[in-house]
């Protein structure tokens, strides 16, 4: 069957939707499904995607093209409608660059199945819903009339009244009427009506975009909050006459943001011309406040709300809860997940960003109200008239009062959504989900009375090869995917690992079997996982979940939604365990046939895990253990590197001990030696954890003394000290890496990339195929962990923009990737790897300065060393497929 996934879309959420098509588009049976992707840009056109740009990290990494940008625009990450009015024929010229344009009559000829992944505005509110009904197309998730109401905050609260449903107090407050309002009145009229604090909200809008808690009892917080769901943005002449260049370019850059900001385009001081790039708005500006007496200039969205909800604030414990249909059509609560927040507000970073936040399932409460929050939440998705699956969220507040809020017809699909955290409560993996969906969504639209038989012979074609898959032996070869590890990188090898197992869950080749590995240095604990337990939220619980399951019987709840949900598990999974199972290494040799190390920093990258395996003779993935032992090791990486000739930055290791004996005598010798601002970072680590840009001697010792602190977790005042956020995570080390700023050096042009490769056997020898790198921009002084790992964060071009000329372009790539392979070369990787560097350019000489090599890179769905494998024609599966092929070649070559 093909399956047309729709992705992308007009909304704000368009990034979250980009990752979520991308998830599905991976993560279908490729035994029973085609996958189509179509991806929906911010204009409203269908386009019929390549499947390389499938995997870039934005949808601003490839649409609009880097060559339909103008010159002036590329420091700038821009969605198309920032290139102003264009023409049908200009629209087609950017479109063919990526895909083929598609009209919704084509569709048919395309798909026999629409996937949709779209939130907001024209995707989730029954727009495209209708289109395909009108032209035939059976979808998944909700119809037309579930999808309208889904959508609609202000429509679901005279619903949930109507119902007698609890939901918490609310007002909605127009466009107009606030314009015209006392602000102050206002504010004073909605503490009585609602109570302090209170949530404002943007109604039609996901991700907690437009979403703000009022608690200062300020009138200004309360018109911050206001203007912040009306999508306006005011700056003051006094502000905006202070700032530089560079102090502009980071306002605006974060003003068209559509996750933080505004976006474009938008109306400045209500002039009915809307300004549509960010160059233009600067100009605007200046041009404003150069002619205008106005202390203000009001910046509004083209595209903003016309009201406001304005809602009590409720204080208890915030959940959600994924309601699927079972086998009769009837509502199936799943096991409700609680949200354990940083803060207040579970915002867009808290929801996408691995670690942020905790998802505990079922809620920590008593077993009755946990089943009353089941039941609630299964009795509303009746009376809203909703099929196949919706999420539902809510509280509950100490009194053990339920309110439930802002229902949703299309749940996220990152790898890590309550989509899928919840479905593999009941023993589903996200394929087996996916599958479960489409069969519902079919059976769904049987019953529309549009094209019935076409649909039911689609229905029975899917059951009979459900039924064949489940009944063939399989002989596929079986790879364990270790993730998690004990080091600040545990998160993000959890989201690489999932992301192995569910490309390698999805073929026809492998049969991946999840592994945690926890412990210490000294020991590693490994533990085979069951699917409930891998998709947990982050390493933190994966770890108490495993203790849990084999200290404690199951949940109630849980065991409970397994036996009513079983038709649907035996149907889709078959039999499933649901307890973890401890392993030693020796065990693990007699289950499987090879071994993927989805670990980052120790261990893993440190070659000790590879000691293990290789007394086993068990295959692996990436380089042995001589090979990793060096470039875990940034301090020895950069001096075997400067032996063979490489330019690398002036370096020092710092020591706890010396900095207990010398105190601020060893901050001399630093200074000695190093100018300001400089780079200190632990020695061996990654994912840009506790990076850091040092300008002063104060933040040195600061960055010191948490470095070498007594304690588990930094202290308030250190965090402070070093602008820490409050979950973020900063290790505990007797030694860190300092090193010298690389900058420009009076080069022509200067640049940051990242390059990765792949190591085959050809004639019995190892070759390097180096591909093209990626140019890093950091939004910030140093690449954070939101712009390598969060949906829709930094910018990562592929390939690097070494140079306008395509020649220069081509002759320049070639150096540096022969750079990038003397260097693997030198430090004997094998497998695959990524290489940070910079590269200065001169007219007559090009330098390429090695940062640091990864011998184990970060695998998660969005990391650019996909991109590059694309360009060389590798989908993700592919490139993991060789992988891995490599790692059991060379097991079988050094067996001979």
């Amino acid at each position: 069957m093909k399956i047309g996934i729709f992705f992308g879309g007009q909304s704000r959420e368009r990034e979250i939707s980009f990752a979520g098509g991308r998830t599905v588009y991976d993560n279908l049976n490729k035994g029973l499904f085609e996958p189509v992707p179509i991806f929906v840009d911010s204009l409203g056109n269908f386009i019929h995607l390549n499947w390389e740009y499938i995997y870039k990290g934005t949808i601003r990494d490839f649409y609009p093209p880097m060559s339909k940008i103008p010159a002036t625009l590329h420091e700038f990450q821009l969605y198309i409608e920032s290139l102003g009015a264009l023409s049908t024929e200009e629209q087609e010229a950017i479109i063919a660059e990526v895909g083929t344009k598609v009209q919704p009559e084509s569709f048919a000829s395309l798909m026999d199945f629409a996937f949709l992944t779209l939130h907001g505005p024209y995707g989730e509110d029954g727009s495209l819903q209708g289109i395909l009904e009108w032209y035939g197309i059976p979808y998944a998730g909700a119809g037309i009339l579930s999808a309208s109401i889904g959508i609609d905050k202000s429509v679901q609260k005279q619903l949930f009244e109507n119902f007698g449903i609890p939901t918490p107090k609310s007002t909605v407050l127009t466009a107009d009427a606030w314009q015209q309002s006392d602000k102050a009145a206002l504010f004073a009229d909605t503490k009585k009506s609602l109570d302090f604090p209170f949530v404002v909200k943007a109604p039609h809008q996901g991700s907690s975009l437009g979403v703000a808690v009022v608690q200062e009892d300020t009138v200004e917080a309360f018109v911050d909050a206001v203007e912040n769901a009306f999508f306006i943005e005011k700056v003051t002449r006094t502000q905006w006459e202070q700032y530089t260049a560079e102090d502009k370019k980071k306002f605006v850059t974060g003003l068209i943001d559509i996750r933080q900001g505004i976006g474009l385009p938008l109306i400045l001081n209500n002039i009915p011309s809307p300004v549509h790039n960010p160059k233009q708005l600067v100009s605007k500006l200046d041009e404003f406040f150069a002619v205008s007496d106005a202390e203000v200039a009001e910046l509004k969205a083209v595209d903003s709300e016309e009201m406001v909800l304005i809602e009590q604030f409720v204080e208890g414990r915030e959940f959600s809860c994924i309601v699927v249909q079972d086998e009769q059509g009837k509502p199936l609560s799943l096991p409700p997940t609680e949200i354990v927040k940083g803060k207040d507000l579970f915002d867009y970073r808290s929801k996408y960003l691995p670690g942020m936040s905790r998802k505990l399932t079922p809620i920590n409460i008593e077993t009755e109200k946990i089943r009353q929050i089941q039941k609630a939440c299964a009795d509303l998705y009746a009376k809203l008239q909703f099929n196949v699956y919706a999420r539902i969220d809510g509280f509950i507040i100490a009194s053990g009062e339920i309110f439930l809020n802002d229902p949703n017809t299309t749940s996220g699909m990152l790898p890590s959504s309550f989509f899928f955290h919840q479905a593999a409560e009941i023993g589903l993996t996200p394929s087996q989900f996916l599958t479960y969906i489409i069969r519902t969504s079919l059976a769904e639209r049987a019953k529309s009375g549009k094209k019935s038989y076409a649909i039911k012979e689609l229905m029975h074609q899917l059951d009979e090869q459900i039924a064949s898959q489940q009944q063939q032996e399989s002989d596929k070869t079986r790879v364990a995917v270790i993730m998690g590890g004990y080091s600040s990188e545990r998160h993000i090898s959890v989201e690489s690992g999932r992301n192995i197992f569910e490309k390698l869950s999805s073929s026809e080749k492998y049969e991946p079997i999840p592994v945690f590995l926890t412990g210490s240095g000294e020991h590693h604990e490994l533990y085979q996982l069951p699917i409930n337990i891998m998709l947990k939220d982050n390493a933190d619980d994966i770890k108490t979940k495993i203790r849990e399951a084999l200290e404690q019987p199951k949940h109630e709840v849980i065991a409970e939604t397994i036996e009513n949900a079983s038709a649907i598990t035996n149907k889709y999974a078959g039999e499933v365990s649901f307890v973890p199972v401890p392993l030693t290494y020796e065990q693990l040799a007699e289950k499987v046939d090879a071994v993927f190390i989805a670990l980052h920093g120790r261990p893993g990258e440190d070659g000790a895990v590879q000691q293990n395996l290789d007394k086993l003779r068990l295959p692996y993935n990436g380089s042995g253990v001589q090979s990793s032992q060096t470039t875990i090791d940034k301090y020895m990486t950069k001096e075997i590197l400067k032996e063979h000739g490489f330019i690398v930055a002036d370096h020092r290791m710092v020591y706890k001990n010396e900095w207990q004996e010398k105190g601020d005598a060893l901050l001399d010798e630093i200074e000695s030696k190093f100018e300001y601002p400089l780079i200190a970072k632990p020695s061996d680590d990654g994912c840009s954890s506790a990076v850091m840009k040092i300008k002063s001697r104060q933040q040195l010792a600061d960055f010191t003394r948490t470095m070498f602190r007594e304690t588990e977790l930094p202290t308030e005042e250190q965090r402070n000290a070093l602008g820490l956020q409050k979950n973020e995570e900063f290790p505990q080390k007797t030694y860190y890496l300092i090193e010298e700023l690389i900058d420009r050096k009076g080069a022509d042009h200067f640049l940051e990339i990242t390059g990765g490769m792949l190591t085959k056997w050809e004639n019995g020898e190892k070759t390097y195929e180096v591909f093209e790198p990626s140019e890093a921009l950091a939004t910030n002084e140093i690449l954070s962990l939101e712009e390598k790992f969060l949906a829709g964060e930094g910018q990562n071009i592929t390939p690097s923009r070494f140079a306008p000329n395509k020649e220069r372009q081509a002759e320049i790539s070639a150096i540096v990737r022969e750079d990038l392979k003397r260097a693997a070369k030198a430090l004997n990787v094998e497998g695959y790897c990524r290489i940070d560097a910079f590269v200065r350019i001169w007219e007559d000489k090009v330098e390429t300065i090695v940062i640091e090599v990864n011998s184990l890179p970060g695998m998660t769905p969005a990391t650019c060393i996909f991109h590059q494998a694309a360009i060389n024609h590798y989908k993700p599966y592919d490139f993991i497929d060789k992988i891995l092929d490599y790692g059991m070649r060379k097991a079988q070559y050094l067996s001979v």
